[in-house]
């Protein structure tokens, strides 16, 4: 049996610019920064990270009904209102999501790390789990992102749920295009969320790769920049609805854009640190997939996070793979490091860059990095014939993602 092409009806975000797709891709468009100083952080005794890209306040309450918020951290309304989201905007309806045909491959870096905090402050002074909310659990579990998706939507397909920190969602794409392309689901809610806490970037302070630059929050992080000098953390959910494309063409549906390609590989040489070899098989088996060259890819959107060794790495490959010329850059600089929800709030930006023919510059890219520059670094808005686009977004532990996207001409 063929295998099923695969596209993108419906998108859905909650990201450091606020709730839906429209105002991060304003943000993007604009030109803006996201991070901010966390001054609340400085009672973190050894903590010297005090950025981050949180997402705004917003009415939870008034957005979802408590039935549902009770087993909700932060990460799971933000993963739940990007999928009603992406719902609405692909025009699914109920009907249709209770069919079972419809599943979910939605992850994250843990569960919710404010969660955590709250169950163990109340848990480890006296041992006792006395009046802790039977709740809790759900909002702590490896899997809450997905799980609360398929209570509020109604789903009945197959419930999936990657736990790979900053490929999360690559990889979470990655398997409902999989799912789609064998005929196991018609369509999939893929993505996944993450949310700012001052663990979270205490992990990248203690490992060294976190920014230091707290007095000028909005010019850091600076990917591939020569005085970038870390990550800096975001929050925030992105859901894309992927489905096959006779689905598509049968309901009437909007396409965003194709995805033809799919690489996943692992990387044994160090359990932290990059390695260019590694990221170079991603790219060559997304691109692999379908025959697509180097030469036919239009553009690179780099994971790039600003980081003293993952940057020239990750260059270095797309040097090696695609030639200097291919265009590049990382939207880092503008929401941070969404971690679990990177991949897929940068394809939502990725896929309008497609419906645009344009490419978004690197933000804070002042003085590219010499190791960094052997890539075709882009450092304004530029028109670009874009067709075929390459997204990266690998992890620590080892994981190395990347995707193929391809704009469907009339």
């Amino acid at each position: 049996m063929p295998l099923k092409r695969v596209v993108i009806t419906g998108r859905g975000a909650v990201s450091p610019f606020g709730l839906g797709v429209q105002p991060l891709l304003e943000g993007i468009w604009a030109g803006r920064s996201a991070v901010r100083a966390m001054p609340e952080w400085a009672r973190i005794d050894g903590l010297k990270s005090l950025l981050a890209a949180p997402v705004p306040d917003f009415p939870d309450k008034e957005l979802l009904p408590r039935s549902l918020r009770r087993t909700m951290g932060p990460m799971a309304k933000y993963a739940t209102l990007a999928a009603l989201e992406a719902v609405k905007d692909a025009g699914i309806d109920q009907a249709l999501l209770a069919t079972g045909t419809i599943g979910v491959a939605v992850g994250s870096t843990t569960g919710s790390p404010s969660a955590y905090e709250d169950f163990y402050r109340s848990f480890l002074p006296a041992e006792t789990i006395g009046g802790i909310r039977s709740g809790e659990f759900f909002k702590i579990m490896g899997h809450s992102c997905a799980a609360n998706i398929c209570l509020a939507l109604g789903i009945h397909g197959e419930q999936w749920s990657p736990v790979s920190a900053c490929a999360s969602s690559s990889q979470a794409i990655g398997l409902g295009y999989l799912l789609i392309q064998a005929g196991r689901q018609r369509a999939m809610l893929c993505g996944g969320a993450d949310e700012v806490h001052h663990s979270v970037t205490g992990v990248f302070d203690v490992v060294r790769a976190a920014s230091l630059q707290n007095d000028k929050p909005a010019a850091t992080p600076r990917p591939f920049d020569a005085e970038r000098d870390g990550v800096v953390c975001g929050g925030g959910g992105g859901i894309l609805l992927l489905e096959s494309y006779q689905s598509a063409r049968e309901r009437g549906a909007r396409i965003y854009g194709e995805i033809i390609g799919f690489g996943n590989v692992n990387d044994s040489e160090h359990i932290a640190n990059p390695h260019e070899g590694s990221m170079a098989r991603a790219m060559l088996n997304a691109m692999g997939e379908t025959g697509v060259s180097p030469a036919e890819v239009d553009y690179v959107n780099a994971h790039a996070t600003g980081t003293l060794l993952g940057d020239p790495a990750e260059a270095a490959a797309i040097a090696k793979v695609m030639g200097p010329s291919v265009p590049t850059s990382s939207l880092k600089g503008h929401i941070g490091h969404t971690l679990g929800a990177a991949a897929a709030l940068e394809t939502i930006v990725v896929l309008e860059m497609l419906q645009r023919q344009e490419v978004v510059p690197t933000l804070n890219l002042a003085d590219p990095d010499p190791e960094c520059a052997v890539a075709n670094l882009v450092r304004k808005l530029e028109k670009r014939a874009l067709t075929t686009v390459l997204k990266n977004n690998f992890a620590l532990g080892g994981v190395n993602a990347a995707l193929v996207l391809r704009r469907l001409t009339p």
